[in-house]
């Protein structure tokens, strides 16, 4: 918080600073009486009658009336990173969109509409990487529309909690009714310490295509040949299976080796095999060059983040899934 000279705190921002990355403090009454104190750091999305809207790295709006701060100002942007391979979002969001592939895809400015028949969010939502060229409610008619024409709801795909993520257009999401379905985490970490892991890698069999067993143990799919043909697009694909225990899907583009797809059967869990697909994915991604890692984790997904956690992946930045209202 901003402190003067007299140890008195200060109000250091006005409506003037809406999307820059702020620090407040407002007060609250206690059952008790008492007032308590709440911090708030986010970026500032709104300041209209009265009413503070900030954005939080995780997605969560909070609104926060003008009368009760106490104190606030400006601060740096969050850092790209905290550990790991530095990383923009718009590097990683780029990478990320080559690594899930749609079946078609049109141009609306610099967004890009996707689809693929209903598979998978990533492969049928709105990537936003940029200015749509035109005003942004005729941009979401023309994205309803699109999606409408293909039977499939409309989703825009809008990340927070870096430089450069877009928290204003997450808010201005909210404010015309599009709901938040689905939040994840993009983590990133070095490669070589995954490839390094002591795990027992001897059958893990690598192809460039899904067999049926690998489809069946993914689990999420209704069309086989729309799955694989999503599944396959990307620089350079392998896929992973531990037969009857496990599978993985890796995309190596460039320096990145991306991780998806890691499930491991019910009965077998606990047991490395997670650990055992990503290791001999890893040293393939090193094989071919690669010397960072990224994936993708659902933000209620706590199995999934403690086997990432132990593996030195570093949450860069979060996503976030909108669905258009009345869908």
């Amino acid at each position: 918080m901003e402190i003067t000279a007299g140890g008195l705190l200060e109000i250091r921002i006005t409506p003037a600073d809406v999307g820059k990355r702020v620090s407040v403090r407002r007060v609250e009454s206690t059952s008790g009486g008492s007032p308590a104190f709440t911090d708030t750091v986010g970026v500032l999305t709104s300041w209209y009658q009265g009413v503070l809207t900030i954005t939080r790295k995780n997605g969560e709006s909070v609104r926060i009336a003008e009368s009760a701060l106490v104190a606030g100002k400006v601060v740096p942007a969050a850092p790209a990173r905290r550990r790991g391979p530095a990383a923009s979002f718009e590097e990683l969001a780029r990478v990320a969109a080559r690594s899930w592939q749609p079946l078609e895809s049109e141009p609306l400015g610099e967004w890009t509409l996707r689809a693929a028949a209903g598979f998978t969010r990533r492969a049928n939502s709105v990537l936003p990487l940029g200015d749509p060229g035109i005003p942004l409610d005729e941009a979401l008619a023309r994205v309803t529309s699109w999606y409408a024409e293909r039977g499939l709801p409309a989703y825009v795909q809008a990340a927070t909690g870096s430089a450069g993520t877009q928290e204003l257009l997450c808010a201005e999401l909210e404010r015309r009714g599009w709901a938040r379905q689905v939040s994840a985490e993009v983590r990133v970490a070095a490669l070589a310490p995954i490839a390094d892991t002591v795990a027992d890698t001897a059958q893990v069999r690598l192809a460039r295509t899904p067999d049926e067993e690998w489809l069946g143990r993914y689990g999420k799919v209704e069309d086989p040949a729309v799955a694989r043909q999503v599944l396959v697009a990307g620089p350079s694909v392998w896929f992973a299976t531990l037969p009857g225990r496990a599978i993985g899907r890796l995309v190596v583009d460039g320096r990145w080796a991306g991780f998806a797809a890691v499930e491991v059967d019910p009965g077998h869990r606990r047991g490395g095999l997670a650990t055992a697909v990503m290791a001999a994915l890893a040293r393939q991604a090193l094989d071919e060059g690669a010397s960072a890692a990224w994936l993708q984790v659902e933000t209620d997904n706590g199995a999934a983040r403690g086997l990432y956690d132990g593996l030195g992946f570093a949450t860069h930045h979060a996503y976030h899934h909108y669905r258009a209202a009345a869908q």
